[in-house]
């Protein structure tokens, strides 16, 4: 049987139907094996910008703190 392959988009689809179901987020967030603050940012992204508020989200920083002395020299 091959593997079912699975994007965070789909999780985090899941995890939000899970949540409109009426189901604890503590209990949703165990099972997906996140923290409590992460399922309820997801969950606040879903209810501010729907399917769009679940998109990847940049993992570098807005700022690099250390940017404007490298383009000084």
């Amino acid at each position: 049987m091959p593997w079912k392959e699975c994007s965070h988009m789909d999780e985090k689809l899941r995890f939000v139907a899970r949540l409109l179901e009426g189901e604890q987020m503590a209990v949703v967030c165990r099972e997906f094996g996140i923290s409590r603050k992460t399922g309820y940012k997801v969950f606040n992204c879903y209810k501010e910008e729907g399917l769009r508020g679940l998109k990847e989200w940049a993992r570098s920083p807005y700022r690099h703190p250390w940017s404007s002395l490298w383009s000084s020299h």
